[in-house]
C-alpha cells in the first residue's frame, strides 16, 4: 500500500522525465508505487516539504532533523565476507564481516519492505578524475536525502547523460526499515552493509545522512588502491600559483574550516583521490560542521547556511521566524550543512588540480602538549599516517560525550579503511617522494594545559602557521628538533608570539608538561606496536623516544 494513498505528489507528473534505462528492477526493486528520477533540487524541496521531512529556514536552507542518529552509527557497519574481497580487507573493529547469505536475507527483506512506496533516485559519480571515477546510483526513500546525494556526488550533465547512466556500485537508504539482530547477526536495527561483490550497500535504521556519504567513500577506499590511485580523508586547496595542498584529519580537527581560505581556491572539504593525474575531489558538495559557526571566523562556510539548496541537519530553528541558532547544541554538537561545492566563491570547477607541494596532518591534541606545527621527514610521514593521532570531537560518533576522546585513528580515517594501513601508507610515501612534497603536523587542539585547563590553540595562529608553510615562508626560519619526536619545530614566524611555537613555555608548570608528554610517546609507541609486523624499520624508528 501507498504512504499517500495515491495522492497526486508535487512532483509526480515529472518523476520519470530523467530516468535511466537501467531500471531498478536490476537492484531486485519491483512493485514499487512511485519511482523520482534525478529530480532537481527545486522539485525535492516540494516533495520533502510535502511529505513533512523537515521545514524551510527564513534564508532558504532547508532543516531536518534524523532522528535517534545525529551522527554515524561506526559499530553497526558491516561488510561482506566474500571470495573476492575477503584477503584484501582489514577485519577488525571497523570492517566486521557479515555472511553472505545473511546479507541476502536482509536484502530480500529490504526488498519488500520497499514494495508499494515511493522511492528517489539519484544517478551521479563519485570522483571528478575521469580515469578514476565511479558511476554510482543512491536509491532513498526519503526525498531530502535524495537532496543530499544530489548535493553531495558529482551529477551528469544533460538529460541524455541521465537516460544512459549505469551505475558500477549502488546504495539503497530505508531509514524506516529495522533490522532484527536476532534474524539478521546485526548489533541492533540500525546497520549499514557493503557487499563488494554485488557492487551493491544497504543502509537501514538511520536517518543520518552522512552514512551514505561515508558508504561511497568506503567503497574508494577498497577499489582505488587496486588501480594505484590514492583515496584520501582529506580537504585539499590550491593556491594562486598552482600549489596543492592536503589537510588530513577527522571530523572536528578543522579541514573544513582551514581549506575555506579565501586567499586559495577549494578543491574539496573532506575527500580525494591522488593519481597521476594529480588530485581531484571524490563529490560535488561539501558537508561541514556549523556549530557555532560565526560570520567572522567562517565567512564562506556561514554564508552557505543562508541559501537555497542547502541542507542543515539538526540545527535549531525559530518556529515563528524561522531563523536559524547555530549556537544551539541541545540535539547534538554534531549539526551539519550539506551544500554544493560552487557556493564556495573560489572553489575549482573542476574539482581537480596538479600534485601536491604539502600534506598537512590535523590532529586535535587534548593532552596540549603537541606543537601547534611540526615539520616531518618522510619516515616521519608514514609514521604519523599510520598513526593517525587526533581527538574524537564531541557529537561526531554515536556514544561520544562532551568532552574529546583521546583516539589514533589509522590515515586519519580508520572507520573508512578497508585495506591494512601499510597499504595507504606506502601509497602515500611513494607519492610524496614522487612530487617531493613537505609533510606537516599541525596541532589543532589545546595549548597550556590539556583540555579543561589549556585553551584550544586561537585559529587565527593556525592560519598565521599554515599560510607561512604553504607560502614557502618557514623555510628560511630556524628550527629546534624535537626531543621527544625528532621532528624539526619552527622557532619563529610572523605573526605567532614566539611562546606559542614550544607549547611547553605554555604551561605553568614544566615538570607537568614533561610527564605529559612523555605518556603520550607511551601511548604512541603502544598503538604503533599494533601495525608494527611488516613495517619497514625506518618508519618504526621514526616514532618518538621515550626519556
Amino acid at each position: 500500500m501507498s504512504d499517500y494513498l495515491g495522492i497526486t505528489t508535487p512532483a509526480a507528473k515529472d518523476a520519470g522525465l530523467a530516468a535511466s534505462v537501467y531500471g531498478l528492477e536490476h537492484h531486485g526493486l519491483t512493485r514499487l508505487q512511485r519511482i523520482y528520477w534525478n529530480l532537481t533540487a527545486g522539485p525535492l524541496y516540494e516533495e520533502a516539504i510535502f511529505r513533512r521531512e523537515g521545514r524551510v529556514a527564513a534564508d532558504g536552507a532547508f532543516v531536518v532533523g534524523t532522528g535517534a542518529h545525529t551522527a554515524r552509527a561506526a559499530a553497526d557497519k558491516f561488510i561482506v565476507s566474500e571470495a573476492t574481497s575477503h584477503d584484501k580487507v582489514w577485519w577488525g573493529e571497523y570492517n566486521r564481516p557479515f555472511l553472505p547469505e545473511t546479507f541476502t536475507t536482509l536484502m530480500m527483506r529490504l526488498q519488500g519492505y520497499l514494495q508499494g512506496r515511493d522511492v528517489f533516485v539519484q544517478d551521479a559519480f563519485a570522483g571528478a578524475d575521469p580515469d578514476h571515477r565511479l558511476a554510482v546510483r543512491i536509491i532513498t526513500e526519503k526525498a531530502w536525502h535524495s537532496l543530499f546525494a544530489r548535493t553531495m556526488f558529482i551529477t551528469p550533465h544533460g538529460i541524455d547523460a541521465h537516460h544512459h547512466h549505469v551505475p558500477d556500485f549502488t546504495v539503497i537508504c530505508a531509514p524506516g526499515f529495522q533490522a532484527s539482530p536476532t534474524i539478521d547477526s546485526t548489533r541492533t536495527g540500525t546497520f549499514i552493509i557493503a557487499n563488494f561483490a554485488e557492487r551493491i550497500a544497504i543502509i537501514g535504521g538511520t536517518a543520518y545522512a552522512g552514512e551514505i556519504k561515508k558508504t561511497i567513500f568506503t567503497v574508494l577506499n577498497y577499489l582505488l588502491p587496486l588501480d594505484g590511485a590514492m583515496p584520501m580523508h582529506c580537504s585539499a586547496n590550491v593556491g594562486p600559483g598552482g600549489d596543492v595542498a592536503l589537510f588530513f584529519g577527522l571530523s572536528g580537527t578543522g579541514k573544513t574550516t582551514l581549506s575555506a581560505d579565501p586567499a586559495r581556491r577549494l578543491i574539496g572539504d573532506d575527500e580525494h583521490g591522488w593519481s597521476d593525474n594529480g588530485v581531484f575531489n571524490f563529490e560535488g558538495g561539501c558537508y561541514a560542521k556549523v556549530i557555532r559557526l560565526s560570520a567572522e571566523a567562517e565567512p564562506q562556510i556561514h554564508a552557505c547556511t543562508r541559501r537555497f539548496g542547502t541542507i542543515l541537519e539538526n540545527v535549531t530553528l525559530d518556529p515563528v521566524t524561522r531563523h536559524l541558532d547555530l549556537a544551539d547544541a541541545s540535539v547534538t554538537e554534531n549539526t551539519r550543512a550539506a551544500y554544493p561545492l560552487e557556493f564556495i566563491d573560489n572553489a575549482v570547477p573542476e574539482r581537480m588540480a596538479g600534485q601536491p607541494s604539502n600534506v598537512v596532518f590535523l590532529t586535535c591534541d587534548a593532552s596540549g602538549v603537541l606543537p601547534p606545527i611540526s615539520r616531518l621527514n618522510p619516515e616521519q610521514a608514514m609514521y604519523h599516517f599510520i598513526s593517525g593521532y587526533t581527538s574524537k570531537i564531541a557529537g561526531t560518533e554515536v556514544g561520544l560525550g562532551t568532552e574529546p576522546e583521546i583516539t589514533f585513528s589509522t590515515c586519519f580515517g580508520a572507520p573508512f579503511m578497508v585495506h591494512r594501513p601499510l597499504v595507504y601508507a606506502e601509497l602515500l610515501r611513494a607519492r610524496m617522494l614522487r612530487t617531493k612534497a613537505t609533510c606537516w603536523l599541525v596541532n589543532t587542539g589545546w595549548t597550556g594545559g590539556p583540555f579543561g585547563v589549556g585553551k584550544r590553540i586561537s585559529i587565527r595562529h593556525t592560519r598565521a602557521l599554515l599560510n607561512a608553510a604553504l607560502d614557502g615562508k618557514l623555510d628560511a626560519v630556524p628550527y629546534r628538533k624535537d626531543a621527544v619526536f625528532g621532528f624539526d619545530v619552527p622557532q619563529a614566524c610572523e605573526g605567532v608570539p614566539a611562546d606559542i611555537l614550544d607549547p611547553a613555555n605554555t604551561w605553568p608548570n614544566k615538570a607537568e608538561y614533561d610527564a605529559r608528554y612523555d605518556g603520550l610517546a607511551a601511548r604512541f609507541i603502544a598503538n604503533f606496536a599494533l601495525f608494527a609486523d611488516g613495517c619497514p624499520r625506518e618508519v618504526i624508528e621514526a616514532g618518538p623516544r621515550r626519556a
